[in-house]
């Protein structure tokens, strides 16, 4: 009994996740990939450095013989999050990790599938974000993982070791 009473009053080590959340640490590698059309420069650097060539880039000349990006998809069912093409940028600032963490579905309603192919082998195309829907957004914020200018934007991680005891709420 004494041990249940020691427990009692120290600080929360839990929080309620669906209903209360934690800022997560700034340079976090979420589940999402952000990329700002406007300052990329097509040089696919970001779609060469991908080891599961995730990054679908088809780019062409404009009339100022400048690169310009035609179409631009990432798979997220192909993609491991390992932060190689936001390495990989020489711009620095058109392709980031995201801060989300909750993209799960429980299942997939529109899959790809060619013939001859089994379900193992399919694309779910709901997992494929295209042109606008890789911008930022207000549920798709920039990491700061290799950015240190984004970073500085970001709230401070939410530590357990600064939350109350259960009776001090």
């Amino acid at each position: 009994m004494r041990l249940t009473f020691k427990h009692l009053f120290r600080p929360w080590i839990t929080v309620q996740y669906p209903e209360e959340k934690l800022a997560m640490s700034k340079r976090i590698r979420g589940n999402q990939v952000i990329w700002v059309k406007e300052t990329c420069i097509a040089c696919l650097a970001c779609a060469r450095a991908c080891p599961v060539k995730a990054i679908n880039m088809e780019v062409s000349r404009g009339e100022d013989r400048k690169l310009k990006v035609d179409h631009m998809s990432i798979d997220f069912g192909l993609c491991i999050f390992c932060g190689l093409c936001v390495e990989s940028c020489p711009t620095k600032n058109a392709i980031y990790m995201g801060c989300g963490y909750e993209t799960t579905t429980y299942r997939c309603t529109n899959v790809e599938k060619a013939e001859g192919q089994s379900f193992s082998e399919c694309r779910c195309r709901e997992l494929i974000l295209t042109g606008d829907e890789l911008g930022p957004s207000e549920t798709r914020v920039l990491s700061g993982y290799d950015r240190p200018d984004a970073a500085e934007k970001l709230p401070l991680q939410t530590l357990l070791i600064n939350k109350k005891g259960y009776f001090e709420r």
